[in-house]
């Protein structure tokens, strides 16, 4: 089973949950902010995809951090505690599409088309 990982009220998410809604695809959603950061997960997606690809620098969320903790992101963790204190910090949605199929991090359309079969 396929779970995307975010937060509702993401444009991204919103743009994501269409594109599977629109393909048929099941899945189940999983809110950061009712649910938390699911911090076994969390440690497998530091692995892969990378804790490179999971901290979102490019967001108000990030811009909104002090210096210093912005300096200290650097290694896997680091990288786990601020995300696990920031769920709004990872880049959403992230996406773990089943069985050996792996996890992505934000919404790209032409990648995911091989998701889905």
């Amino acid at each position: 089973m396929t779970t995307l990982y975010g937060i509702p009220n993401c444009d991204t998410v919103k743009r994501a949950r269409a594109w599977l809604d629109e393909h048929g695809v099941t899945y189940r959603f999983h809110d950061f902010k009712k649910e938390g950061v699911p911090e076994k997960e969390l440690d497998q997606w530091l692995k892969a995809p990378g804790w490179e690809a999971l901290v979102n620098r490019r967001g108000t969320t990030w811009r909104r951090l002090d210096d210093e903790t912005r300096a200290a992101v650097v290694d896997t963790a680091s990288a786990r505690s601020v995300l696990l204190a920031n769920p709004s910090l990872i880049k959403r949605p992230v996406v773990n599409w089943g069985s050996d199929a792996g996890v992505t991090t934000g919404f790209d359309a032409a990648q995911w088309k091989s998701h889905v079969v």
